[in-house]
């Protein structure tokens, strides 16, 4: 769908259509870890938290979850807008940066949004920044797959914005931010399942050590001040600002 200027409705359109497709995404992820480890499986499978969930908590978590999908979509539909005029540097042709560009495109974007996520999220965590904008994240005491897209409107926006300002810059082909975007929600999932699935001779591994997991943030919603990374853990222990259990 061609969006022209000339006709904003087209636009709306392409927000409705960016909303179904991010709501559907994260209902779908965040649904089907639910009822595999939650429900069919909830006897099986130990989880990292020993409180309970807060009385309608999964209920706030989806409402939430249904705003943010809703300011991604419309950070989508500016994005596709750019994307039509030109104005960003995704890129369609494969053979255009070849095929050996493909992972280092996705591992530069993965470091920038990286990066951008650390320091945002330590900011966040500032008393007289935590309550307005980063609290209803953290009223998921013990995080649930639903968690994952839980955020006040404030951080939504804060998350949307970084995707966006990297592909202004940095080449990237269609299906790597394909792959970028799903990668997003299954890490989100997988990150607040609050039950590792991650064996425990991946984790101690050197390899597995740099890979956030549910273990490692369930020690920053436990902790608050511990793990601020988002897929990997070379900033926390830069800055030291690694759980000690870890």
């Amino acid at each position: 769908m061609l969006l022209d200027v000339n006709r904003p409705e087209l636009f709306f359109i392409s927000i409705l259509i960016f909303f179904v497709a991010v709501l559907s995404r994260y209902l779908m992820a965040a649904g089907l870890f639910y009822y595999y480890y939650y429900v069919k499986h909830s006897a099986k499978y130990d989880r990292l938290s020993s409180r309970k969930l807060r009385k309608g908590q999964l209920k706030k978590e989806i409402y939430w979850s249904v705003w943010s999908s809703a300011i991604f979509a419309f950070s989508g539909a500016i994005l596709y807008w750019l994307w039509q005029n030109g104005f960003t540097a995704i890129y369609l042709d494969i053979s255009a940066y070849g095929l050996w560009y493909m992972p280092v495109s996705l591992a530069i974007i993965l470091f920038l949004h990286e990066t951008y996520y650390y320091w945002v999220h330590r900011w966040m965590h500032h008393p007289r920044v935590f309550r307005k904008v980063h609290k209803v994240h953290h009223d998921s005491f013990t995080p649930t797959p639903w968690t994952s897209f839980s955020f006040h409107p404030w951080e939504s926006v804060l998350e949307a914005i970084i995707l966006p300002l990297i592909l202004l810059f940095i080449p990237v082909n269609i299906y790597v931010l394909g792959f970028y975007l799903l990668l997003m929600t299954l890490s989100s999932v997988v990150n607040h399942l609050d039950i590792e699935i991650y064996p425990k001779r991946f984790q101690q591994s050197k390899i597995g050590k740099q890979f956030i997991g549910a273990t490692h943030h369930h020690y920053h919603h436990t902790e608050f001040k511990t793990n601020y990374g988002l897929y990997f853990t070379f900033w926390d222990r830069w800055m030291n600002t690694e759980s000690e259990k870890m």
